[in-house]
């Protein structure tokens, strides 16, 4: 999710099973972004005894397995306690009784990807009235639910990215269509909303947008929706999936069927799960950032926070291991960095 770039970029990821860890709470009441949670150890490392818990859109995701793996690398790198719930559908209200779970459990801090930019914002602010700091990562809610949002990339770059590499493709001219993950994922309409406006611009003119269609980063339904476009729209001639679900489910529909090398597809996705359809001539290319270090950063500034170390305002700087010393830009947004764009002459350098 979600959702600045050079086809020389490189991104690595380690992969290791994500688990659970208990609950013991050492935070005090706060209700706003710049209080603290508990207090900086003399040495100005994050204090011991912290419990920071993942919450992705789904547990059942690999992108989020993998995020969420980076998370515990991170977490417990600081000799804290990791521990990550979460919902198997990416539907609006999915994580509202997860955020309440945690609250109750007194957990220091909570990282979550957002599956609305409203529905769990209740929740989340009766989580950090009770001294709880709120991390978004990949997925952002209203700035009132949460002191700090790790973005995986600038949305704007990202968004007119996918156009600029689609139209490329197309020689700029036909039909194309947009697969997204759910209708209320905020990093998925943030993105949307420059695709849209890159295809305002005069070099468009002959490329037009036909339909935007959800797959609720289910396989199924991606596969399903990917069908049902193609059915809609026989002249179409791209898709647009910045969903790591929907662009292997859509992926796999092209590769059996009639329209293989003549509709293009690009998006967001991994190396291991696009590479065979790379190597096929399926896919062309895509794009991605490292889901492992997103998840490795959103630990560290989660601990941060806790800690005391940094409040989430802007100027605020932390160290995030190997990723280095990070710094909040304006409005508690620490910014990953640039993704890479995935093709057959370099997909193969690439694991996970």
């Amino acid at each position: 999710m979600s959702k600045y770039i050079a086809a020389t970029s490189a991104v690595v990821c380690m992969l290791a099973l994500a688990a659970c860890g208990s609950t013991k709470s050492n935070s005090t009441n706060s209700s706003s972004a710049g209080s603290t949670a508990a207090p900086q150890s003399q040495s100005g490392a994050p204090k011991k005894g912290l419990t920071i818990a993942f919450l992705p859109k789904q547990v059942n995701n690999p992108y989020f397995t993998t995020s969420d793996n980076g998370g515990k690398q991170a977490v417990t790198a600081l000799g804290e306690t990791f521990k990550r719930v979460g919902p198997s559908d990416a539907t609006a209200s999915s994580q509202v009784s997860y955020i309440d779970t945690l609250t109750t459990q007194k957990v220091n801090a909570i990282a979550i990807s957002a599956n609305d930019p409203n529905a769990v914002v209740p929740a989340l602010k009766k989580a950090i009235g009770s001294g709880i700091k709120v991390v978004t990562y990949d997925s952002d809610t209203a700035p009132d639910g949460r002191q700090l949002f790790v973005n995986q990339a600038n949305s704007e770059a990202l968004g007119r990215s996918e156009v600029q590499l689609l139209g490329k493709e197309l020689g700029y001219n036909g039909q194309i269509a947009i697969l997204s993950a759910t209708p209320n994922a905020t990093n998925q309409n943030a993105w949307i909303k420059f695709m849209k406006d890159e295809l305002s611009k005069p070099k468009y003119k002959n490329m037009k947008l036909v339909k935007i269609a959800y797959g609720n980063d289910d396989d199924q339904k991606s596969f399903q929706e990917t069908q049902g476009l193609l059915q809609a729209y026989p002249n179409l001639k791209g898709i647009i999936s910045p969903t790591t679900v929907g662009i292997a489910a859509a992926a796999r529909y092209l590769s059996s069927s009639k329209y293989k090398g003549k509709v293009q597809l690009t998006g967001l996705g991994t190396p291991n799960q696009m590479r065979k359809f790379v190597n096929d001539g399926t896919v062309t290319a895509f794009e991605l950032w490292d889901p492992g270090k997103l998840g490795q950063l959103a630990g560290y500034a989660a601990a941060a926070l806790a800690s005391g170390q940094i409040s989430g305002a802007q100027g605020d700087s932390f160290d995030a291991g190997s990723l280095g010393k990070r710094t909040v830009g304006a409005n508690g947004e620490v910014l990953l960095g640039p993704p890479t764009v995935f093709n057959k002459q370099n997909i193969g350098q690439f694991n996970f």
